[in-house]
């Protein structure tokens, strides 16, 4: 079978976030069993323009924000009938292939961007989004969809999507599990980490917030916070860290390698997820599969990936002051967290790609 996959970015762009990692590792699963992929992308400074990576052929056009008119123009010019199936992914914006492709077309949506707009773009075209988002969803309300979370399906159904149109199909993890979570050496600290972008959709500067309020009653309790800060938003969150009166127990790392990444995951007590929404929310399984239990707020994505009072705990109101009341509970009763580890690890293990690339072929029928 010869698939077109449409998105706005791969895996090596700079941008790239857990969803391009989920759509190459499925498309190598593709290519191992016979099959044809193309991805039409958009560019980025220094990216080759033509590039086959484990069998599957790159293509990026344009920018982050032309690669939408590049994709239709290159389509209609050397890919009319090329596929037996043309996936249009949806980041924030979809590329509208029903209204030009010839083949099957399939709709692929990690997630919606209602909230987000008004934390991610400068008003007005922040509300012109949010307006928009709706309408051009109703565009494509009768088409089959895949997504990865009950969240962003029941979602798509707020907008005229028809229930029995949308498939979830489990999402896999890149990072291998622990062997051993029994055996996991953790910080001599009581010790929480933010691992992400600084992003205002993130809010990391929430994770801070609740850091210091949890502290007043568990002194020597530390907070990493690592990930790309070089932005706006991450100058704001660095000054007030440096304004604050618990300024040493908390440790900012910036960009950090995978092994280091592996290596917080591995030795932190618990991870801190502040976002305003998610399509599942990948950072809090890679955690759990490294022995750490989460705390989150109670939103799209994140109540898919933490099964409350088992594997983690959703706060009751996404505030610093509830997640902070979370916190001291998991440090105040150690059977509890140790219960909450295990199950988290036991349940990250069967988020594995070889089952997200089984239930994605049976969803679009390969």
């Amino acid at each position: 079978m010869k698939i077109l996959w449409m998105t706005w970015k791969d895996r090596k762009n700079p941008l790239a976030g857990g969803a391009e990692s989920v759509n190459e590792e499925l498309a190598k699963r593709l290519v191992n069993d016979g099959h044809e992929v193309i991805f039409i992308v958009g560019g980025f400074n220094g990216a080759e323009k033509e590039e086959i990576i484990d069998g599957y052929k790159i293509i990026r056009l344009g920018n982050r924000f032309t690669v939408y008119w590049h994709a239709y123009r290159y389509y209609k010019h050397h890919l009319v009938g090329w596929a037996d199936v043309v996936i249009d992914e949806v980041n924030t914006i979809p590329f509208f292939a029903k209204f030009y492709v010839k083949e099957k077309n399939i709709i692929l949506c990690y997630q919606l961007c209602r909230e987000i707009w008004f934390y991610q773009i400068l008003f007005p075209l922040s509300l012109v989004g949010y307006l928009l988002e709706p309408f051009y969803l109703w565009l494509l309300r009768n088409q089959i969809v895949l997504t990865e979370s009950d969240s962003t399906k029941k979602d798509l159904q707020k907008y005229g999507f028809k229930k029995d149109a949308i498939s979830v199909f489990p999402i896999g993890l890149e990072t291998e599990p622990a062997k051993d979570v029994t055996a996991l050496s953790k910080y001599n600290n009581p010790t929480v980490l933010y691992l992400g972008a600084f992003r205002n959709m993130k809010r990391p500067l929430h994770a801070v917030k609740a850091f210091e309020i949890a502290k007043e009653k568990i002194p020597n309790m530390e907070l990493i916070i690592a990930g790309d800060n070089g932005t706006n938003y991450g100058e704001k969150v660095m000054k007030y860290i440096s304004n604050s009166v618990y300024k040493d127990s908390i440790h900012t790392l910036g960009h950090v390698s995978r092994d280091k990444k592996i290596e917080l995951m591995q030795r932190s007590h618990v991870i801190l997820v502040t976002s305003v929404k998610e399509g599942w929310g990948i950072i809090v399984t890679e955690a759990n599969s490294q022995g750490t239990p989460a705390v989150v707020y109670d939103v799209d994505g994140l109540r898919d990936s933490v099964i409350n009072n088992k594997t983690g705990l959703l706060c009751e109101e996404n505030t610093p002051q509830a997640m902070a009341q979370k916190i001291s509970r998991l440090f105040n009763n150690q059977t509890e967290y140790k219960t909450f580890q295990r199950n988290a690890w036991e349940s990250s293990k069967k988020m594995t790609f070889d089952n997200s690339y089984q239930q994605f072929t049976l969803k679009i029928n390969i």
